[in-house]
């Protein structure tokens, strides 16, 4: 089964990491990623830039906006695609991914491929 884990956390914080620090994180994660990678259930993870470099479409009136559409306490940062059994391995997952890189939340969708023209999953 495919599940997303979205990646929040305050952006200001995490902007304000030294390279150092943010090397760091990025080193425990990569264990994590290591791990899912070898047992094939890692799929494309994304750290995204920074919500200043969004664009946002209103869908109700076409409006093009700068930045992200909501201002929240808490960004979305990244995600991860992951082909695993479910939600409980998906717990485990981001308890693991929320050791590496602390702070923040982690929320986790099931997802449904859509293939245009093609099958649904």
């Amino acid at each position: 089964m495919l599940y997303a884990i979205l990646c929040y956390n305050s952006e200001d914080v995490v902007t304000a990491w030294t390279k150092a620090e943010d090397d760091a994180v990025m080193a425990r994660l990569s264990v994590v990623h290591d791990r899912l990678e070898a047992t094939g259930k890692l799929g494309p993870s994304l750290r995204l830039l920074p919500t200043t470099a969004a664009t946002t479409l209103r869908k109700s009136d076409g409006m093009v906006l700068d930045g992200p559409y909501a201002e929240t306490k808490e960004q979305l940062l990244g995600f991860y695609i992951l082909d695993i059994e479910g939600l409980d391995e998906g717990l485990a997952i981001a308890r693991d991914l929320a050791k590496a890189n602390p702070g923040g939340a982690y929320e986790l969708r099931p997802i449904s491929l859509f293939l245009p023209g093609g099958l649904t999953a």
